[in-house]
């Protein structure tokens, strides 16, 4: 079984469920949530390359260009966000473990603010690739609405994800002001993220019944 300071990414899809299955603590839901992000970003990138090129949409092709690299830069930044998440769970165990009660809080709550840092950052990757999904819409090739659909699908479950992880921590924090704060946010971000969804499937709907 690969350990937890291997990348994630250099894993098989097999590999990497039977390491979420494993008794460890990484890969967990927020490399899970990374990794969901990361399929979401890699099946709108296929229905955009099964529409490029075509001369149906030859007028879109500038949007095209631009929507590629903003896509492939998503996916990169996905794939960090899980080695991240794995990086933070460290921080956080080595917090954890530090025998002077004073030192230790300190140590606590940075390892909480990293741990929270890392689905927020992921969760607006996943709204801003659901933008882009919609965007891509009505300019896709019909053939690949379902796939395009099921990336926003995923897109949103990963805010969804985001969001618990963020709920499981903030208790935590001891600033009760910002720990609020950052409760109220992920709930926008997931309720913003219901809202493209259904935004998408409208869209969708012509060639989805």
């Amino acid at each position: 079984m690969a350990k937890c300071d291997e990348s994630m990414m250099a894993m098989t899809v097999a590999e990497f469920i039977a390491a979420t299955a494993d008794k460890t603590p990484t890969p967990g839901g927020g490399s899970v949530a990374g990794v969901v992000g990361g399929l979401a970003v890699a099946l709108g990138e296929m229905a955009l390359a099964f529409t490029r090129g075509k001369k149906k949409f030859a007028e879109h092709e500038p949007f095209y260009a631009h929507l590629a690299q903003r896509l492939a830069k998503a996916r990169g930044m996905f794939q960090d966000l899980v080695a991240d998440d794995v990086a933070a769970y460290g921080l956080y165990q080595d917090a954890a473990r530090r025998e002077d009660s004073a030192d230790k809080a300190g140590a606590v709550q940075l390892a909480l603010a990293a741990a929270i840092d890392v689905p927020r950052q992921a969760s607006k990757l996943a709204l801003a690739l659901m933008e882009d999904l919609l965007a891509l819409a009505p300019r896709c090739n019909p053939y690949l609405i379902s796939d395009l659909t099921a990336a926003a699908a995923l897109a949103a479950a990963t805010v969804r994800l985001c969001d618990y992880n963020v709920r499981v921590n903030v208790p935590q924090v001891a600033d009760k002001a910002a720990a609020e704060d950052i409760r109220s946010g992920s709930a926008a971000d997931l309720a913003a993220a219901e809202k493209l969804l259904a935004r998408v499937e409208e869209t969708a709907r012509q060639w989805l019944p």
